[in-house]
């Protein structure tokens, strides 16, 4: 009895450890909203030029829109808060969809990353935003050619996240790679994506700010980013 009470505490610790590394592996997302203008922006990126915890490739933008994305910036969250009280700041840390090559047949995955950044919002309805959660929950198993899109498209990982309505979709590519050329392979031979795709513009919309019949903005890395004029 004893002998198997350490077996099954020895499978808990080493699920529970599973857990932390899955966990721990997994980035997040910061979003600053600020009211506009080049004051803000100007703050918002002396502060993030002064704490050297925040990479500058990690800082991404849409006009009023600014967003700090990568791994072990959870716990600094609420510094970012602090310093900008006048500034909606949302977190989003944990993905409700997680792609990755392990769900391919070639798991080969790139040394070197290129992460784009797009963002979008749900539909107002609660009941067309669960189910649009459901498909997202059941993918792998009932719509696999998805999963196979990415792969095909070398997509080294894909990461949905959620705060309220609004979403946060990061595609991450070999570096300098372009999606433009990678995103077709998705759909090539693969009618069934573009039957995905349709069916999950039905629960998508644009955020506040983006022209009529817009859905997904994309968020510019910051030194890629036209710092003229952010009003």
């Amino acid at each position: 009895m004893m002998r198997k009470s350490k077996l099954l505490f020895l499978v808990l610790l080493c699920f529970a450890a599973i857990n932390v590394r899955a966990q721990a592996k997994l980035p997040i997302v910061i979003e600053i909203v600020y009211p506009g203008g080049n004051a803000e922006y100007d703050k918002l990126i002396s502060f993030c030029g002064s704490q050297q915890f925040i990479d500058a490739n990690d800082i991404y933008s849409w006009k009023n829109h600014f967003v700090i994305y990568g791994k072990g910036y959870e716990r600094f969250y609420p510094k970012v808060k602090a310093a900008f009280k006048d500034c909606k700041v949302k977190l989003y840390d944990k993905p409700f969809y997680d792609f990755e090559r392990t769900k391919c047949s070639d798991k080969t995955v790139a040394k070197q990353w290129d992460n784009i950044i797009l963002t979008a919002n749900l539909v107002k309805s609660p009941k067309l935003q669960q189910e649009y959660l459901n498909y997202h929950k059941t993918q792998f198993e009932k719509w696999p050619e998805v999963s196979q899109g990415f792969c095909n498209a070398s997509f080294q990982q894909l990461l949905v996240f959620r705060n309220g309505r609004q979403l946060m979709l990061i595609i991450s590519i070999p570096k300098g790679e372009s999606l433009d050329k990678l995103n077709p392979l998705t759909t090539k031979n693969n009618p069934r994506v573009d039957e995905w795709n349709k069916i999950m513009a039905k629960y998508q919309e644009g955020i506040e700010g983006t022209a009529k019949n817009e859905t997904w903005v994309f968020l510019k890395p910051y030194n890629q980013t036209d710092h003229i004029n952010h009003k």
